[in-house]
This record gives C-alpha cells, sequence and structure tokens, in this order.
C-alpha cells in the first residue's frame, strides 16, 4: 500500500508525495488563472522536499480542473523547473489532462520544451495509465 504524505495544500493544489513510487504529485483544484507565485509554489514545494533529502524520481500533474496557464509561467516551467527537477532526480513526468483545446495546446508546448531535456514525458487521460508509463521498466 502506497503512503502518500502531504507536502501542500492550498484551496487550489494539493501536493502530495509518495515514497515508495519517489512520485511527486500535483493535483489542481480550481479551474481559474492562477498569479504566478500560485502556479510557481506547488512546483518549488516539491524541489524543496527533494532538496531536503526525498527523491522525487517521477512526477505526476493532475491538470484536469487546473485553469490557463500564462505564457510567463509556461516560460518559468520550460527554462527554470524542468532542469531543476532534472538536477535533482526526476527521472520521468506525466500529465494527466481533460483534453479542452487550450489546455492540449499549453501541455503540447511543455510536451516540446521537456524533450529537449530527453525526459520521458507524456499527456494521459486518467491516472492509472500515467502510473504504468512512470512506474515502466524500459
Amino acid at each position: 500500500m502506497d503512503v502518500l504524505t502531504e507536502v501542500l495544500e492550498e484551496k487550489y493544489v494539493k501536493v502530495l508525495y509518495d515514497e515508495n513510487l519517489k512520485l511527486g504529485k500535483i493535483i489542481w483544484q480550481e479551474d481559474k488563472s492562477l498569479t504566478t507565485e500560485q502556479y510557481q509554489k506547488p512546483f518549488q514545494a516539491l524541489l524543496d522536499w527533494s532538496n531536503s533529502g526525498k527523491t522525487v524520481a517521477l512526477f505526476l500533474s493532475d491538470t484536469r480542473d487546473q485553469g490557463v496557464v500564462s505564457p510567463e509561467n509556461r516560460k518559468w516551467f520550460e527554462y527554470e523547473m524542468v532542469p531543476a527537477a532534472i538536477k535533482g532526480g526526476l527521472k520521468r513526468a506525466a500529465v494527466i489532462s481533460s483534453g479542452n483545446v487550450f489546455k492540449r495546446y499549453y501541455l503540447n508546448i511543455l510536451l516540446n520544451a521537456v524533450n529537449k531535456f530527453n525526459l520521458p514525458f507524456k499527456i494521459f487521460a486518467d491516472e492509472e495509465s500515467a502510473i504504468q508509463f512512470l512506474t515502466a521498466k524500459d
């Protein structure tokens, strides 16, 4: 049985850590636009968690209830967050998406950006498929 530790909880987001899988998980909980601080806070919480001695080798973001992500936040994710996460030990990442056109556009841009880092990263419609991808032995 997986034991989830709550790393951060805000009205708009929950960040969990699965010790057994070494999985950091962000669950977005409000379908509204976020400030830069609100967008970056959960990612930073996982980076801080990783820097405190916990390995975050796998990352899962559930964006089904996430609002629109600004171009500035998208660039921050690509140029600062992803390199820092890889440096901290990230090996694979996955996103769960509802598939609306705006979210797909944002996620496809992220997919292309992450591909530059040679990090396995895929988009899924459900958590079970995402976890299978993340825990697959190549």
